[in-house]
């Protein structure tokens, strides 16, 4: 199901990502950074059913290696230190971050050969659109 995803996707359009990033704690300056850039998703698999899903930009370049459904520490792009699992449920890749008692997830699905993310934190929901490069 994780092949799907597979392959180098560049970033055509982010709603609401300034009240996502306000709502998990991202301070006012990098939260003005993160509003500017554009990152590409580079999202691969191995033989071992590794994935690793790299977002990377001219500002930041960050990295995730996992197996589905089994836990692993992650340094967020914002410098969050959370306890992170990622599964499969109804075709979607969803990434679940806790951290000090808090939660949030990003969902990732395949739509219309867009890859479409929805960043969640309680009722705030940014949604980030991206499309595949040849």
């Amino acid at each position: 199901m994780v092949e799907k995803f597979v392959g180098t996707w560049r970033m055509i359009s982010s709603e609401n990502f300034d009240d996502y990033m306000k709502a998990i704690g991202v301070g006012f300056a990098t939260r003005q950074v993160g509003n500017r850039t554009k990152p590409n998703l580079i999202v691969s698999m191995d033989d071992q059913g590794n994935v690793c899903i790299k977002s990377q930009s001219t500002f930041k370049t960050t990295e995730i290696k996992f197996k589905l459904n089994e836990p692993f520490e992650e340094t967020t792009a914002d410098d969050r230190k959370t306890r992170t699992v990622v599964t499969m449920e109804n075709g979607k890749l969803v990434q679940r971050q806790s951290w000090d008692g808090r939660e949030t997830s990003i969902e990732r699905e395949i739509s219309d050969g867009k890859l479409v993310a929805r960043c969640i934190m309680g009722d705030v929901v940014a949604v980030r659109t991206y499309v595949k490069e040849m």
